[in-house]
């Protein structure tokens, strides 16, 4: 199936001269957001994942329902101040700035192979962190998993120890 046909590219959003990929129009067709969803759990099988951790809140759109089909536990990745119990954090860089995600300190026992999902590979600075959030807490980055890949942002080079299934590149 040809995902990009399920793509909408909203010309100068947010902001001028972006091309944003809405994958709304993705997930609004239960065939293609089914395709799409299967893709990454057959690649998920090949790794023996045990948990799927994605960061908010696309990552969880893509993850919840694979983890759901393999039968495994899903770990939300937040924002600081976003998860009830005791969390660690990490920090990454922006174009001006920082950011932090948190996950919740018993989310990953020792041990687990994990799967990292997100809509959009770009920078990898968010999936950077998240790999490293995973790894403190002693998980397993089996492999990471993304519906689009913006190429030309080189968010691969950040990752280049790890995994990468991408359903679709531009």
């Amino acid at each position: 199936m040809d995902l990009k046909q399920y793509v909408t590219i909203v010309e100068n959003w947010p902001k001028e001269g972006i091309k944003f990929k809405d994958i709304t129009t993705l997930m609004d067709n239960g065939d293609a957001y089914r395709y799409a969803t299967d893709q990454i759990v057959e690649y998920a099988k090949e790794k023996q994942i045990d948990l799927v951790v994605g960061p908010e809140a696309r990552g969880f759109i893509i993850g919840c329902p694979v983890a759901y089909a393999l039968g495994v536990g899903f770990a939300p990745v937040r924002k600081p101040g976003k998860l009830p119990r005791e969390t660690i954090q990490k920090e990454y860089g922006l174009e001006y700035g920082k950011d932090a995600l948190t996950i919740h300190k018993d989310a990953i026992k020792p041990g687990q192979r994990v799967l990292i999902t997100d809509d959009l590979l770009a920078t990898g600075g968010t999936i950077e962190a998240t790999i490293k959030l995973v790894e403190e807490l002693g998980g397993i980055v089996a492999g990471t998993a993304f519906l689009i890949e913006l190429t030309y942002l080189d968010g691969r080079d950040k990752l280049e120890n790890y995994d990468i299934m991408t359903l679709m590149q531009y």
